[in-house]
């Protein structure tokens, strides 16, 4: 039986830091993001569904979805993000669950299912577990502004449109806190590899 660990945490708190392990382990990985901004690609079915909600304002001069400027709307205005969410969610969910189906017939023992927003989206109930990178609230500050060129105001935004982190902890199977160096978070998962068992 595939052991399907859901892999989570806050905006900047290290899960790509944490891919990163698990890909140097051959251990595969259903990356949520990437499926996101695959069906985002033009003339994929979410690029339809989301210009013929938002508008052909939000498209670079190439057509292709300007995501910061997405972002401005959606991140300032709580039901446009629903409606985003309502749109792009259902067809991730849709190819997560082929690439699931993929791996068991595969027999693979151990497969991550990084999703961002796992528990806001309902996809705890597709993993055996789910592992939570925790970072303390200042340090996600400080890591979002610097990674994406953010002012606090807008790392701030994106930050209080996730569940908070203490929260998704108490929801956790495991809880890895990423407080040090890239070294410290790999010997931290590789302790969980071994006490998962796989």
């Amino acid at each position: 039986m595939t052991y399907f660990l859901g892999l989570t945490g806050g905006i900047a708190s290290g899960k790509s830091t944490a891919d990163d392990f698990f890909k140097k382990k051959n251990i595969p990985i259903i990356d949520s993001d990437l499926i996101a901004h695959q069906i985002m690609e033009v003339g994929q079915s979410g690029y339809n569904a989301v210009v013929a909600c938002f508008g052909t304002n939000i498209l670079n001069d190439d057509q292709t979805i300007n995501r910061r400027q997405l972002g401005e709307i959606v991140f300032n205005d709580k039901a446009k993000l629903k409606k985003l969410n309502d749109l792009t969610h259902p067809l991730v969910h849709q190819e997560i669950k082929r690439q699931m189906e993929h791996y068991s017939l595969e027999k693979e023992k151990l497969v991550v299912i990084d999703v961002p927003l796992l528990f806001e989206s309902g996809f705890e109930s597709l993993c055996d577990g789910v592992l939570v990178i925790s970072i303390s609230p200042e340090l996600q500050i400080k890591r979002l502004m610097k990674r994406n060129n953010f002012t606090k105001k807008e790392a701030l935004a994106r930050i209080n449109n996730q569940m908070p982190l203490r929260e998704k902890e108490k929801r956790a199977t495991y809880v890895v806190a990423n407080t040090g160096t890239i070294g410290d978070l790999e010997k931290k998962l590789s302790d969980l590899l071994q006490e998962i068992g796989r």
